[in-house]
């Protein structure tokens, strides 16, 4: 890519277009390129883990089809790639309704651009700050019934909100809205075997990004945010561990950055 939409620097990286380049996408500048080399020098398994991450986001959405959610609400979903959430719901559930969100404008162009013709698809600027905002936005009460059931999917975004309590606000201000039987999938960043200097290094990489930080949580702090919620199993367990399905490629616990991944059920 040379040059982005209005009002987008293309000299400061952004983490949805680094996972882009990691995940082999062409929607990505070279100041997301440049940040992703440099994270691939922390965590050389960076590319593994982000497929690792995309694979339990499509094996979440087909776990939740199968237990009866019919609508989904993404936030944070990134730029567009293969197998998005609305591609594994509607394959199976073809009267499924999907709402993305996102913040950062070339997701936008690119998300509308793919989904104009799709009924059951919309995609919605929003800030995972402002949940409020996205509960009360028009377009997504529109499309989906927030007093029945929905799969909320917060997949690898917690960890762009640095600090603890405001991250677990945000979760809560989601979770009481949701309708009892509603779905919680995250997954989410952590330490893995990575040194204290290699941390610091990764993190002061994304605080030069667009997302201003990242943190890199253990097991505990993301055991919270399923507060209220009952984890199905395997529980918060590495993104491969959760739920493998047979035949497709898995890595069981890789070194350098790691990743945690969950999904609970609202009772």
């Amino acid at each position: 890519m040379g040059k982005g939409p209005p009002g987008i620097d293309p000299t400061v990286p952004n983490a949805a277009r680094i996972y882009d380049y990691l995940l082999g996408g062409k929607e990505n500048f070279a100041a997301d390129r440049e940040a992703a080399r440099r994270l691939l020098e922390i965590s050389p398994n960076l590319r593994e883990g982000s497929r690792a991450n995309r694979r339990f986001l499509i094996r979440a959405v087909r776990f939740m089809v199968a237990n009866g959610i019919r609508q989904f609400l993404d936030i944070g979903t990134g730029l567009p790639t293969q197998e998005n959430v609305h591609e594994v719901a509607l394959k199976v559930a073809p009267e499924s309704r999907i709402a993305y969100v996102d913040n950062d404008p070339v997701v936008l162009v690119h998300a509308r651009a793919l989904l104009a013709d799709n009924p059951n698809t919309i995609v919605v600027e929003g800030d995972l700050r402002e949940p409020e905002a996205i509960l009360n936005d028009p377009q997504i009460n529109a499309h989906l019934d927030l007093t029945r059931p929905i799969g909320l999917l917060l997949v690898a975004v917690l960890h762009f909100i640095v600090d603890d309590e405001e991250a677990e606000r945000i979760v809560r201000t989601l979770r009481d809205r949701l309708a009892p039987g509603s779905h919680l999938a995250i997954s989410h960043a952590t330490i893995g075997d990575l040194d204290e200097e290699q941390e610091r290094e990764g993190r002061a990489i994304y605080a030069r990004s667009s997302t201003r930080g990242a943190i890199f949580r253990s097991h505990e702090r993301v055991l919270r945010f399923f507060d209220g919620f009952e984890l199905v199993e395997p529980g918060l367990v590495w993104l491969d561990d959760w739920r493998p399905e047979e035949g497709v490629p898995r890595i069981p616990r890789f070194p350098g950055l790691g990743g945690y991944a969950g999904v609970g059920i609202l009772r």
